[in-house]
């Protein structure tokens, strides 16, 4: 079987990782955000969308099942609340 990459994403395990995961990709962005293929927030996001519908491929590519008993909720409420949260 074949392993996914080494990506510090690999390593979330918790809410605390997760906030610390996405403040480091916010820091990659203001340094190299240059070198994003999706820098806007448009782009991003939709690239975002993609990725999800298409994520059952990716960890069937590494002979894995895509996790079920993940909080879909609570990452789809952080995204919104983001959107109105100070």
């Amino acid at each position: 079987m074949t392993r996914p990459p080494e990506h510090p994403a690999n390593r979330v395990d918790s809410r605390e990782a997760l906030v610390e995961h996405i403040l480091s990709l916010r820091a990659d962005l203001l340094e190299r955000g240059d070198k994003w293929e999706n820098p806007t927030l448009e782009r991003y996001l939709e690239a975002l969308a993609s990725w999800l519908a298409v994520s059952p491929n990716w960890y069937r590519n590494f002979g894995q099942e895509m996790p079920t008993g993940g909080d879909w909720t609570l990452f789809a409420r952080a995204l919104s609340a983001a959107v109105v949260y100070e």
